[in-house]
């Protein structure tokens, strides 16, 4: 990794820690850390199970706990244990606990005001803009991509949201039980998270005699597109394939997915004869690997 960028980064973290008031530990003057502040307004007015918490602020389960107990002793937050399952605990707002987290709302609000206001309108714009971009761009670098076992629940999430997605997109809808399968004991699948929650996969299905291989079941989930994860997942389908020893990647599309075209023929991919009888397939790309 190339230092002066990592420098950069290291400088930017500063500045936005203290512009912030992150080092205070009496955030916007209410007597606690920026970590309960956090924790407080991530809390619904409903039940919100612990463990979604922790992942969604990816918090080590002791440090949350801790973060809990302050918020409970301030009597801002009830921990409850759901009745259906006692190893699930769910916090809740009290009232004072929802009046406090629309006083933190108000105060972050003049923070933010104090932080564009000195600026001039140019500047303004300049700076909220890059704050958009950047936020995009860090939230790409927390989602996480690593092979998964196809019966796990995560993988069979991402099986039925990328069904359910081309049922609303393909003209007639989708049936799964009539495109070609991919589920077998050949795949590699990746799934993606974001916080511990499934939001994109890819497979890889090798077809050893022609020493090539059929990337399958490529979905990203509409709260994460526009991240890069789509070419990511492509392109970690195709590190494993060079592994594996294949020659060359093929996969066939719909042509109601304009996006997915634009993404395989930017990644190197050319259109190519029919390989398959995929009901579904309108166009058939290939790429040879080096």
């Amino acid at each position: 990794m190339d230092a002066e960028m990592v420098a950069k980064v290291r400088s930017f973290n500063r500045t936005v820690t203290q512009r912030v008031g992150a080092l205070d530990d009496a955030y916007l003057s209410r007597g606690r850390p920026l970590g309960q502040a956090r924790l407080l307004w991530e809390i619904s007015d409903g039940p919100s199970e612990l463990r979604r918490l922790r992942s969604r602020l990816d918090l080590d389960s002791g440090y949350l706990s801790r973060l809990v107990a302050g918020l409970q002793k301030e009597g801002l937050v009830a921990v409850e244990t759901d009745p259906d399952d006692a190893r699930v605990r769910t916090a809740r707002l009290t009232p004072a606990g929802r009046a406090e987290r629309a006083e933190l709302d108000r105060l972050s609000d003049e923070l933010a005001e104090t932080m564009i206001q000195p600026l001039n309108v140019s500047q303004r714009e300049r700076l909220v803009a890059a704050m958009a971009e950047v936020e995009q761009l860090l939230v790409a670098s927390m989602v996480d991509v690593r092979v998964t076992d196809p019966r796990h629940p995560d993988a069979q999430l991402c099986m039925s949201s990328y069904y359910a997605d081309l049922a609303t997109r393909f003209d007639g809808g989708f049936d799964p039980t009539v495109t070609r399968p991919a589920e077998d004991d050949a795949i590699t699948l990746l799934v993606a998270r974001l916080h511990e929650e499934p939001v994109g996969c890819g497979a890889l299905k090798v077809i050893p005699s022609e020493h090539c291989a059929d990337v399958k079941r490529m979905w990203v989930s509409p709260t994460v597109r526009g991240l890069g994860l789509g070419r990511r997942l492509l392109t970690e389908l195709e590190t494993h394939a060079r592994g594996l020893g294949v020659r060359t990647l093929r996969l066939e599309t719909n042509h109601t997915l304009v996006e997915a075209i634009g993404l395989y023929r930017a990644a190197g991919f050319v259109e190519v004869e029919a390989f398959n009888d995929e009901p579904y397939a309108h166009h058939w790309f290939a790429k040879t690997l080096d």
